[in-house]
């Protein structure tokens, strides 16, 4: 089956590209392999010098790939230039700190020297999503090939462009053919690579269904795997919190990406004593934002992916309004051509409706009011998943504690949650396991093999 990418905007088609068959399947394990044998035993420094070049090229090229990735998926062009810049930003940190990161760690003990050492364990397959077609191959693929790996990236289908590019970069840059490959594959096809004994391990981002599966198959064939999952990010404003600034900030984290990020906020959890105000002026913020072309500057809301989400978050908003909701803007996908659906807020939702059990992957937002801090606490937490989380606040005892008992794996405070190479990207409970970025990230698919000399 070809991979084809429509464009959201004009529902028209971008590109197609054929899908491999086995044979060109196995023609690329076999070249990461033996790309592998070679790459693990270039210096690191060596490696910083071919992805410090590949940032160069990337920058140069920043208005071409962004216009691709808008015309393939939906985001403004101004996101598209902003997510470019940032895997430019983040090569060129790795490139600059992996050396540090991957040196021996001493430990004393008994003997004349011990600790642990951290290497490269071979190829790994990355199952990337298509809502950060740049970010969240690389935000992966850089520490993890700055540690000596390489990557085979099974890419989501409506952005093959985009998976065609991070290839052809890597490749330009000098990196030798296969410690980057692209792999034009069917979802019923990943099995077999995962099993193959030439892959050692594997990461998604994804769904959670998505992540059972790939988890199952990994464990079945006992290899590491990390999983990004979904999130219904709770977005905390406390008693202390300055309003305006907390709007302008709530409307950010809620649509931007189209709304469509696993960090986005979601349940907009406010004390009592604060929600009439937050919500008067969160909808109105709502209301005024601007939705069109997304190579059109003036855009700051662009189309969802494809007719599938547009779809999914109709029946999603209209099912919780059918059994009780209160809509206070938005609330229904836009006439005409394009995928679009307007900045909507939600509020009084029934805790047994969808929008509020199900991960809401567009420009929607729930309101929920608590009486206090502790009750805004215990419903941030009464959800299955924990990827992120942020409290507004200037009082910093209610800021510490949200970041002490909020059930995820990031707290921001007075910030919109984002992800950024100097710390840990991760989540809890149906969130995921395991960690991109930082020290953490460029770690988790090494072998920390301890060295103990008597």
């Amino acid at each position: 089956m070809p991979f084809a990418s429509i464009n959201p905007y004009t529902e028209q088609l971008v590109c197609e590209y054929e899908g491999l068959d086995e044979s060109a399947i196995d023609e690329t394990l076999s070249r990461a392999h033996e790309a592998y044998r070679a790459w693990r035993d270039v210096e690191v420094k060596d490696r910083a010098v071919l992805m410090n070049r590949a940032a160069e090229l990337l920058e140069s090229e920043i208005p071409v790939i962004a216009e691709l990735m808008t015309s393939e998926m939906g985001k403004t062009f101004a996101a598209a230039k902003g997510e470019a810049a940032k895997c430019a930003l983040t090569m060129r940190y790795f490139a600059e700190h992996a050396p540090s990161m991957l040196e021996d760690e001493v430990i004393d003990s008994m003997a004349s020297a011990s600790g642990v050492r951290y290497e490269s364990i071979g190829p790994i397959l990355a199952i990337m999503p298509w809502n950060f077609p740049l970010w969240q191959v690389i935000r992966f693929a850089v520490p993890t090939i700055m540690a000596g790996n390489v990557v085979l990236v099974k890419h989501a289908p409506n952005v093959p462009g985009c998976a065609l590019y991070l290839e052809n970069l890597f490749t330009r840059a000098g990196f030798a053919k296969g410690v980057l490959s692209n792999l034009f594959v069917e979802v019923d096809q990943v099995p077999a690579i995962i099993a193959d004994a030439r892959v050692v391990g594997v990461t998604l981002t994804g769904s959670e269904r998505a992540g059972r599966a790939v988890a199952e198959l990994a464990g079945r064939h006992l290899k590491k795997c990390v999983l990004e999952l979904g999130g219904s990010d709770p977005f905390i404003v406390a008693s202390s919190a300055d309003l305006r600034r907390t709007v302008a900030h709530a409307v950010t984290a809620r649509i931007q990406n189209n709304g469509q990020a696993c960090v986005a906020a979601k349940r907009f959890i406010v004390v009592a004593d604060r929600s009439e105000e937050f919500i008067d002026t969160f909808v109105e913020a709502m209301s005024d934002v601007v939705v069109g072309n997304p190579m059109d500057p003036a855009t700051v809301l662009g189309p969802l992916v494809n007719r599938a989400q547009l779809e999914l978050l109709g029946e999603q908003v209209a099912s919780s309004l059918a059994q009780g909701a209160v809509l206070r803007t938005g609330g229904a996908p836009l006439e005409g051509t394009g995928f679009f659906y307007p900045a909507t807020v939600l509020t009084n939702v029934p805790p047994h409706t969808r929008a509020a059990t199900e991960e809401l992957f567009g420009p929607v937002a729930v309101v929920d009011v608590a009486t206090d801090l502790e009750h805004a606490l215990a419903l941030a937490n009464a959800t299955p998943w924990g990827l992120s989380g942020s409290v507004w606040a200037s009082d910093p005892r209610e800021i510490n504690a949200v970041i002490e008992r909020l059930d995820v794996g990031m707290v921001f405070a007075n910030a919109v949650v984002a992800s950024m190479p100097e710390l840990p990207f991760g989540g809890t409970k149906k969130s995921g396991f395991g960690r991109e970025l930082s020290t953490s990230g460029l770690r988790e698919f090494t072998n920390a093999k301890t060295f103990y000399v008597a």
